[in-house]
């Protein structure tokens, strides 16, 4: 198991090598400025999509990146 800290840190590096810098502070900020309940946006977010769907454009995205 990792600690706080170390999940803190982890996120902020994904979010900058996903958005760069300047989008993963802006990002940030959006979410500490507006209520925000993870779990309901994680419900709502792949509503119009089946797990397999999903899966495979997971997979898509994967095989982009290497």
């Amino acid at each position: 198991m990792i600690t706080d800290t170390e999940i803190r840190l982890r996120g902020v590096e994904a979010l900058i090598q996903a958005l760069g810098e300047v989008q993963a502070e802006r990002f940030i900020s959006l979410i500490l400025r507006e209520p925000f309940d993870y779990t309901e946006w994680q419900q709502q977010l792949w509503q119009d999509r089946s797990v397999e769907q999903i899966s495979r454009a997971a997979m898509l995205q994967r095989r982009s990146e290497k």
